[in-house]
């Protein structure tokens, strides 16, 4: 956290122009915002004591636990309130500490809010707020309003006259001009009450920030559950590919090869029938360039070699099918991840494709290595460079898959070439 971020913009005020502060608006901002914990305080005291008791009151009859529940999460509305009442002393809003939750249930969101700190850390403070913030409110309350009684005491004496008015018990003031002293006494708890209350507020802003503020704990949390989710989603997508693969293998692609066989069946019972034959003998050509494209598209969505040798063997095979001579140095200490090699295969081809089809390549290397655990790829081709990766959306979306495992996806294509594509992934290699 940087030295801006945090200070706490009343104490900064104060020490730039410790003279001036008491006559700054921040003076003002700030017994408006002790004056609002000293009436916040008192009834949400007898809030949490009400919900206490009865919480556990009630637990013996076995029915406390709403109340309970509904005790422990009685710091998140107490914090919502005072991140707003902090807008009176510190220009930049405070964020609050807890995920969002869009779409979730009722239930998901109480088990997810029981679970975050933030929401045990917003309870204490509203614990605090309640007692002791309430009572220092309280008390900086109960100064400020003696020193402004004594401010306007000769005033207070001169209407009240001829009745005896005393300002200390005991003490009884015989006029207005008896009162000045009192006057200037209160112009001296004016002064003390504007220090004072710098300093209150600019504790209870630290207290604030450390309690219903985020934190670098949340954060990390956060993003662990984020790393989380989307493995969870790369490995349901790489599940849903191997599912249509398999339903085209086993599905389609046998029906097509028993149409196929029906057909040719057909035309030998036809021979000779004239045009019935030759629409039978159309029928089959036809069958077969379907199941041709067919077994295309399966080796597309997830080629079986992949599957069964790994990501060196996947890579060796479309280097022996493509038109461009291809040198392939893919050294691996054993299989990694399914979706790891999934992601590099792709990237692998879709390099090869894109080196084929724009940039007039004559030669082309894929090197491929394991370093620090995680899998690094790069296709190297000697085309014409200037390639453009926002320009398609065949690389936009590998590098989109990539960041599904937390990797990188970069390109380097000047005008003459060569391109480069680095391929960088997080992986456990086995």
């Amino acid at each position: 956290m940087s030295d801006a971020e945090g200070s706490v913009t009343v104490l900064a005020a104060l020490r730039a122009r410790p003279l001036a502060f008491p006559f700054s608006r921040w003076t003002p901002r700030c017994w408006a915002h002790l004056l609002g914990g000293a009436l916040l305080g008192p009834p949400l005291l007898a809030v949490l004591t009400v919900l206490l008791a009865l919480g556990l009151g009630l637990s013996v009859a076995g029915i406390g636990l709403p109340v309970l529940l509904a005790l422990a999460l009685a710091g998140i509305p107490v914090g919502a309130v005072e991140r707003r009442r902090l807008r009176l002393v510190e220009p930049v809003p405070l964020p609050g500490p807890h995920s969002r939750l869009p779409g979730a249930g009722p239930r998901a969101r109480l088990r997810t809010r029981l679970r975050e700190r933030a929401t045990w850390r917003e309870l204490a403070y509203a614990a605090l707020t309640a007692t002791v913030l309430a009572a220092s409110c309280l008390g900086f309350t109960v100064l400020l309003a003696l020193s402004c009684a004594y401010v306007v005491s000769p005033v207070i004496v001169w209407s009240l006259a001829p009745e005896t008015v005393m300002l200390l018990p005991g003490h009884a003031v015989d006029g207005p001009v008896a009162a000045l002293p009192f006057s200037a006494a209160g112009l001296a708890g004016l002064l003390l009450c504007a220090y004072a209350g710098a300093l209150l507020t600019g504790a209870q802003v630290a207290l604030a920030r450390a309690l219903i503020g985020p934190r670098q704990d949340d954060l990390g949390h956060r993003v662990l559950e984020l790393t989380r989710s989307r493995a969870r989603l790369a490995d349901a997508f790489e599940a849903e590919r191997r599912r249509l693969e398999r339903d085209l293998h086993d599905g389609a692609q046998q029906q097509l090869v028993a149409l196929s066989m029906t057909l040719g069946l057909a035309e030998y019972e036809l021979r000779g029938a004239g045009r019935a034959s030759e629409l039978v003998a159309r029928a089959r050509g036809e069958a077969r360039e379907a199941l041709e494209q067919l077994r295309g598209l399966v080796r597309g969505i997830h080629p079986q070699v992949l599957t069964d040798h790994g990501l060196a063997a996947a890579v060796d095979e479309v280097a022996l099918r493509h038109p461009i001579p291809v040198a392939v140095d893919v050294a691996l200490p054993g299989r990694l991840p399914p979706s790891v090699e999934s992601t590099a295969y792709f990237t692998v081809t879709e390099a090869l494709t894109n080196a084929a089809k724009h940039g007039g390549a004559s030669a082309i290397t894929v090197h491929g290595r394991v370093e620090r655990g995680r899998l690094v790829v790069h296709v190297t081709d000697d085309g014409r460079g200037g390639a453009d990766p926002a320009a398609g959306a065949g690389l936009a979306g590998l590098a989109d898959r990539a960041a599904l495992l937390d990797g990188r996806l970069t390109v380097t294509s000047p005008v003459g070439g060569p391109t480069t594509l680095r391929l960088e992934v997080p992986c456990s290699a086995s």
